[in-house]
């Protein structure tokens, strides 16, 4: 975790309301590490993202499914940091990805910077947008109780150790919801929420489990279009978020087949498309989530 979080002496001032004067007091704040990260295709440079350094192959592999490129584990041959130096010391921000030969390289490459907060910056049109999705989540049988689904934002932050420290992480974690406690798989924390999800996928891809069938996506923030396409590039026909959904998002969640989840906080969740995967809870106690047609 010690590149993942950077040290730094803040002023802090403390105001109690009773008008008298408090000295300045030094201290020492955690906060989340953000770098740039190259990454690089063929010994040519694709794409600069913001992101917390961690789990970077991983981020480099999601982010190459999400872009359409690769889709099976065969076709990752290799990754490797390159040289990268700053005063001196490696800065391991730069990560080359060596393909399989016959694996064809995007007609443009990006070339350019993309922020912790978007994902899809830099794509050259708004057709380049929507991504060839090769999965079928319309075809997953999945069915989750509601009750256990509601279960998983706290479940999502009871894991969250970067964000204990900070409190200024998004997190993503691939859950198996087929018993009467969910299980986590895979949890990652970056302060892009779309990189935090690039690095789950980047798990699941290297480590041969594409597509993620029967399996449910929480996430931190909120759903955005770009979160609903990494989900569905990766085959999850379930996309949990605690906060709201864009209108682009719910589209395209309908468009792929994929069941979206917002606002799920404990006691209530809304349903924005396929409802038929949510089923009857396991317990008594839980609102009736709001469904939307």
């Amino acid at each position: 975790m010690a590149r993942m979080t950077q040290r730094r002496k803040i002023h802090r001032f403390q105001l109690d309301g009773t008008g008298a004067e408090h000295p300045i007091r030094f201290k020492e704040d955690v906060l989340a590490a953000e770098e740039p990260l190259e990454i690089r295709l063929g010994g040519t440079s694709f794409s600069v993202t913001m992101r917390t350094p961690g789990d970077d192959f991983d981020l480099v592999a999601g982010f190459l499914v999400s872009e359409g490129i690769i889709r099976h584990q065969a076709e990752l041959v290799s990754l490797r940091f390159c040289a990268g130096e700053r005063d001196g010391i490696q800065t391991f921000n730069v990560v080359e990805a060596q393909l399989r030969p016959d694996v064809p390289l995007p007609d443009t490459m990006r070339h350019v910077y993309t922020s912790s907060s978007c994902g899809i910056c830099g794509t050259d049109s708004n057709e380049a947008v929507r991504k060839t999705i090769h999965f079928d989540a319309s075809q997953d049988a999945l069915q989750v109780p509601v009750d256990l689904l509601a279960e998983l934002p706290e479940r999502l932050r009871d894991a969250q150790a970067v964000f204990d420290r900070t409190g200024g992480v998004h997190a993503a974690g691939l859950f198996k919801v087929d018993g009467s406690r969910p299980e986590l798989l895979c949890l990652r924390e970056d302060v892009g929420r779309h990189n935090a999800v690039d690095k789950v996928v980047g798990w699941a891809l290297r480590q041969g489990l594409l597509p993620l069938s029967g399996l449910v996506l929480q996430v931190s923030g909120r759903a955005s279009f770009e979160l609903v396409q990494k989900a569905a590039l990766a085959g999850i026909p379930v996309l949990s978020a605690v906060s709201a959904p864009s209108s682009l998002a719910v589209e395209l969640a309908a468009e792929t087949g994929l069941t979206l989840v917002g606002f799920s906080r404990g006691r209530s969740l809304n349903v924005y498309a396929g409802r038929e995967r949510v089923g009857l809870p396991l317990r008594t106690g839980l609102e009736e989530a709001t469904v939307s047609p």
